[in-house]
C-alpha cells in the first residue's frame, strides 16, 4: 500500500543530534501505525527487489529487522536457501559491531534487551564487512543526497566506514521514509548510502528520478 512521505519538521537552527532526535521519534511514530500483516508483506516484496538489486552476490552484509522496521526475514532465508554467506550483526564487547553467519531462524535468539536477534555461530571481527559484495543497513530515512537517520546507536555508521570504496551499500527503509522536501541532519561521522530498497523499488541515488524531484522542491520551497 501506498503512503504519502512522512511529514517532517523543518530542524534549521538545531544542534544536529537535537534535530536527529526531533526527527526520530515522528519516524518510529509512523512505522507503529503498520499492521504486522502490512509489515510482513513490505518485506515480501522488499525480498523481491533486494534480489534484483544484489543479484550475483556471494556474501552480503544485512541485519534482522526489529518489529517496527521492513521485515528482512523473507530476503534472509532467500539468500540463504540461494547458498549466499550472510553476515548478520553480533553486539560485541563496549559495543562493538560485530558478525556471524545467518544459518536460518531457528538460530537467531536474542541475547540482550532491546536488541535484535542474533546468531550463534562464530564471531567474525568488524572488519569482515569487508567481505560482502552487497551491505544492506537498517534505516529511519533516507534523502535525496543519501544522508542516512539511523536508529542513534551509530553503530552503522563505525561500521560503513570499514565498506571498501565503490563496494555497494543498500539503506533499507519505506517508501513514504525517502525524504524530497529537506536535507536531514548529517555529522561528520555520518556515513551517507548511496542507493535504497523499499517494498516498491530499488535504485542508485545518484542522478535518480527521486534526486531530480527533491531538488526541484527545494527549490521552489
Amino acid at each position: 500500500m501506498h503512503r504519502e512521505q512522512v511529514t517532517l519538521p523543518m530542524t534549521d537552527g538545531l544542534e544536529t543530534e537535537d534535530a536527529k532526535q526531533v526527527l526520530r521519534p515522528i519516524l518510529r511514530a509512523v512505522r507503529e501505525q503498520r499492521s504486522r500483516r502490512e509489515r510482513e508483506r513490505a518485506g515480501e516484496s522488499l525480498a523481491e527487489n533486494a534480489l534484483v538489486a544484489i543479484d550475483g552476490a556471494d556474501c552480503v552484509a544485512a541485519y534482522v529487522a526489529r518489529p517496527t522496521e521492513p521485515s528482512t526475514y523473507p530476503l534472509l532465508e532467500v539468500l540463504r536457501q540461494r547458498g549466499t554467506r550472510v553476515l548478520l550483526p553480533v553486539l560485541g564487547p563496549g559495543l562493538n559491531r560485530e558478525w556471524a553467519l545467518y544459518q536460518g531462524p531457528d538460530d537467531l535468539e536474542v541475547r540482550a534487551p532491546g536488541r535484535p536477534p542474533e546468531p550463534s555461530g562464530p564471531v567474525l571481527p568488524s572488519e569482515s564487512v569487508a567481505e560482502a559484495d552487497v551491505v544492506i543497513a537498517p534505516a529511519l530515512a533516507v534523502d535525496a543526497i543519501g544522508t542516512r537517520l539511523g536508529q542513534g546507536g551509530g553503530w552503522y555508521d563505525r561500521v560503513l566506514r570499514l565498506v571498501p570504496e565503490g563496494r555497494p551499500v543498500f539503506g533499507m527503509i519505506f517508501d513514504e521514509e525517502l525524504i524530497s522536501d529537506m536535507l536531514l541532519p548529517v555529522d561528520q561521522h555520518d556515513s551517507p548510502v548511496p542507493a535504497v530498497i523499499t517494498p516498491e523499488r530499488w535504485f542508485l541515488i545518484e542522478g535518480s528520478t527521486f534526486q531530480q524531484e527533491a531538488a526541484r522542491r527545494r527549490a521552489t520551497a
